[in-house]
């Protein structure tokens, strides 16, 4: 039977989500505590990879096991298995040809900005110390919508057959003492939101113009945007899936 597992994660001390011939990575944890537990060779297929550093408050993944009769019973001993920086959140069951990462339709994520110094979130945010112009970054963020070709802000040696991704949602929020960056793509390339997030800080500091911005896209050459923003500001928040992918 095919179930998809949600999965939250601190990447803090993860190489990333997909699994590295010789770093630690998330997908391996989850793996060799799903195969200790229930017995069995278990291979779990993510939603996405995530890089070295970036977060997950939501993931979805898939694997085949035998009937699991006790669910809670499951979450809780996986749970006590696995590191203190790695949740699953829920186990169910999905159709036999459900796949987490094909099926999806939709993914989020936010970004996280401190301004100023805070002990609290060094892990989780990007500290800055000068207030950058949200509106006009704002401003800049809608340009994305329009477009589909992101290959500006794709890391250059990656295996992808387009670099193409529909963004349905970009935009900024002031909260308090934090920038939080919001968005929402069918698909998202290697590095594409941080490097998303290091351009657009780029224009609210006014070291880029919005023109400039659109003679990026149009480049399709990652040297042309800006600096990609540090990983530990970076979370997957959410991943949508048809209705008919559930049971």
């Amino acid at each position: 039977m095919r179930y998809f597992i949600e999965i939250a994660y601190n990447g803090k001390n993860y190489f990333g989500w997909q699994r590295q011939p010789k770093q630690i990575s998330v997908q391996q944890v989850v793996e060799q505590s799903f195969s200790t537990i229930l017995r069995s060779d278990i291979k779990i297929t993510g939603a996405g990879r995530t890089d070295a550093g970036v977060h997950a408050k939501q993931l979805f993944a898939h694997f085949d096991a035998e009937a699991i009769k006790d669910v809670p019973k499951l979450i809780f001993r996986i749970n006590s298995f696995l590191p203190d920086d790695i949740s699953v959140k829920n186990i169910f069951e999905v159709k036999n040809d459900a796949h987490a990462r094909f099926d999806a339709v939709e993914r989020e994520y936010e970004y996280v900005i401190s301004i100023g110094k805070n002990p609290f979130l060094k892990d989780f945010a990007y500290q800055i110390y000068k207030r950058p112009d949200v509106d006009l970054m704002n401003k800049a963020a809608k340009i994305l919508l329009s477009h589909k070709d992101f290959q500006c802000f794709s890391r250059s040696k990656t295996d992808v057959k387009t670099y193409n991704c529909s963004i349905v949602k970009a935009h900024w929020e002031a909260v308090d003492n934090k920038l939080i960056f919001t968005i929402a793509a069918d698909r998202f390339l290697r590095n594409m939101v941080r490097a998303i997030v290091g351009t657009l800080l780029d224009i609210g500091f006014g070291k880029t113009t919005i023109d400039d911005l659109e003679a990026i896209l149009k480049s399709r050459n990652r040297e042309r945007a800006g600096a990609s923003a540090p990983a530990k500001g970076l979370f997957l928040t959410k991943v949508i899936y048809p209705k008919e992918t559930f049971v």
